[in-house]
C-alpha cells in the first residue's frame, strides 16, 4: 500500500471531514493529527523528528495509509509529492479570513494552553506542534491575522503553481461530493458529504484522546 492522496491544506480547512469522505470512498485509511494522537508510541517521535528536521523514512511514516490530509501531512507537501509521484494532490481550502477565526479557536488555543500534568508524549508533542506549525510554517507568529492569511494564500498558490493539470484538485469547503469524486473516478455516495469536527467536536475530541492516553495507573513512556 502507498499514499495515493497527499493532503495540502493546513488544518481547519474541512480536514477531519475530508478524512472520513476519502475513508468512505475507499481511499482509507487517511492519515490526520487524529492519527497521531491516536497511536502517540508510533507516529509520536517520528514526526518530532521530523518537525526538527531529522531524516525521515517517509515510507514508513505513511506505511498503512492510501491517503492524507492535514497537518503533518500540509507542512511536507513538497517533499511527499516528489517522493510519491503517483499521489494525487488535493488542497483542502476555505476563505483566509474564515479559516484563520477557526485556527486562533482551536489549534492555537492549545498552543496557548497546554494540558495540565503533561507525560512525555504530551511534551513532545507540544514540541512538535510549536516547532512544525507556530515556527516553521508561521515564523513564530501566530497572533497577527495579516500575518496569518498572507502565510495561508501562501501555501495556496504555492501548491496551485506546483501541480497545473489534473494532479491537482483544489476543493472548498461546501463542494460536496461531486468534484471529489469525479476527480477520483469514482461514483457519488447517495449520503451527504461528511460534516464534522467544528469547534465544540474539536475540543470533545481532544478531551476524549486525553482520557484515552492518560488511564489509571497508567505508567509514563521512558523518552
Amino acid at each position: 500500500m502507498t499514499l495515493k492522496i497527499i493532503g495540502a491544506g493546513f488544518g481547519r480547512t474541512g480536514t477531519m471531514s475530508m478524512k472520513l469522505a476519502l475513508e468512505q470512498l475507499g481511499f482509507g485509511p487517511c492519515h490526520h493529527m487524529e492519527e497521531v494522537l491516536q497511536n502517540r508510541e508510533k507516529h509520536l517521535p517520528l514526526w518530532h523528528d521530523a518537525a526538527f528536521g531529522k531524516p525521515v523514512d517517509w515510507n514508513k511514516a505513511y506505511a498503512g495509509y492510501r491517503s492524507a490530509v492535514d497537518w503533518p501531512t500540509a507542512a511536507y507537501w513538497p517533499t511527499l509529492a516528489d517522493h510519491f509521484p503517483d499521489a494525487k494532490i488535493l488542497l483542502t481550502t476555505r476563505s483566509a479570513e474564515s479559516w484563520v477565526k477557526s485556527i486562533k479557536a482551536t489549534i492555537f488555543q492549545t498552543l496557548e494552553n497546554p494540558p495540565p500534568n503533561p507525560d512525555p508524549y504530551d511534551i513532545m508533542f507540544g514540541a512538535m506542534i510549536e516547532k512544525m506549525i507556530k515556527e516553521t510554517t508561521f515564523g513564530g507568529d501566530i497572533t497577527n491575522d495579516d500575518h496569518l492569511m498572507q502565510v495561508f494564500n501562501a501555501n495556496v498558490a504555492a501548491v496551485q503553481a506546483s501541480f497545473p493539470g489534473d494532479r491537482l484538485l483544489v476543493y472548498t469547503i461546501g463542494d460536496g461530493w461531486e468534484p471529489l469524486c469525479a476527480w477520483l473516478g469514482v461514483p457519488v455516495p447517495d449520503t451527504p458529504y461528511p460534516r464534522t469536527n467544528n469547534k465544540e467536536e474539536f475540543f470533545t475530541l481532544l478531551e476524549e484522546l486525553a482520557q484515552k492516553n492518560h488511564q489509571p495507573g497508567d505508567s509514563p513512556p521512558n523518552t
